[in-house]
């Protein structure tokens, strides 16, 4: 974009590739909320498609996508990696340092997991403020903004490329191989709860789930709600399947929200709910 500004979302294989039981990957569903979304139809073009396999990459280019091939030093991220999995904590590794190459070249980003329905245009609720250097989504939000207390996740954030940012995407990197059994996500949460924002001066801004909602914690407005993220879910069939139902809720309330008593719910989240109980 014009103030050095760009889209992020990496895939592989697993979610380009259509499971034998369903008629969308994760990445078409992805792409559907962009168009089905409220003002969202031209950030497509800001996207940059980050591919960790030939597979992802030859696929993005047939969608005619900004796309770019990472490469992953030999190691296999082509199949689905199940959360927790030592192949999922390596491939989000992977993308932190990946990550950290774009800050230092000066590029503000908003980084989106691909399992992120786009409802609405989200730079019209992130902070204008210049001096907020991180805004990041949480599973559980706990009504202040500014509280390192709420459970973040590293599957949507907007970050300003800056020394402090670059510092702490250096730290937090760097705390890879001393994180056996954690996530890039728990490093970066004990980091911030350890000190890292004073030490640096970052401002930090927990964003709330009323508008960048998930699975973990529904936002209870659909005419405010911006993001859906399928958290709190461990397969990607499950995903796709939830997440197709996000998407028949939203049309469905297009289609009725001129009733001004509308009070839609959303639809459960049974897929995912049952994927934590598959072996």
């Amino acid at each position: 974009m014009g103030n050095k500004t760009v889209i992020i979302a990496v895939v592989n294989r697993a979610y380009v590739e259509q499971d034998v039981k369903s008629e969308s990957t994760m990445l078409d569903i992805f792409l559907s909320s962009f168009w089905l979304g409220e003002g969202t139809r031209y950030l497509i073009n800001h996207i940059l498609l980050v591919a960790v396999d030939q597979i992802a990459y030859e696929r993005c280019q047939f969608l005619k996508m900004n796309c770019f091939r990472l490469e992953t030093d030999g190691v296999d991220f082509e199949g689905e990696k199940v959360y927790m999995s030592q192949d999922f904590i390596k491939m989000m590794w992977r993308r932190t340092q990946f990550l950290l190459e774009v800050l230092k070249r000066g590029y503000n980003f908003l980084f989106t997991d691909t399992d992120v329905m786009w409802l609405r245009n989200p730079f019209t609720r992130l902070s204008k403020n210049v001096t907020e250097d991180l805004q990041i989504s949480t599973d559980m939000y706990n009504g202040d903004p500014w509280s390192k207390e709420n459970l973040l996740n590293t599957g949507f954030y907007f970050v300003r490329s800056n020394n402090k940012t670059v510092s702490l995407f250096e730290t937090w990197y760097g705390r890879k191989d001393n994180s056996t059994g954690k996530k890039e996500q728990d490093v970066l949460l004990d980091l911030i709860r350890g000190g890292i924002i004073e030490e640096l001066e970052i401002r930090v801004r927990f964003l709330d789930t009323l508008y960048f909602s998930g699975f973990c914690q529904d936002s209870k407005d659909f005419r405010a709600v911006t993001t859906v993220h399928a958290n709190c879910c461990r397969s990607i069939n499950a995903k796709v399947a939830d997440t197709k139902v996000v998407l028949s809720d939203w049309k469905r309330f297009k289609r009725l929200k001129a009733n001004s008593t509308l009070n839609l719910q959303w639809t459960k989240h049974d897929w995912c709910q049952q994927s934590w109980r598959m072996t």
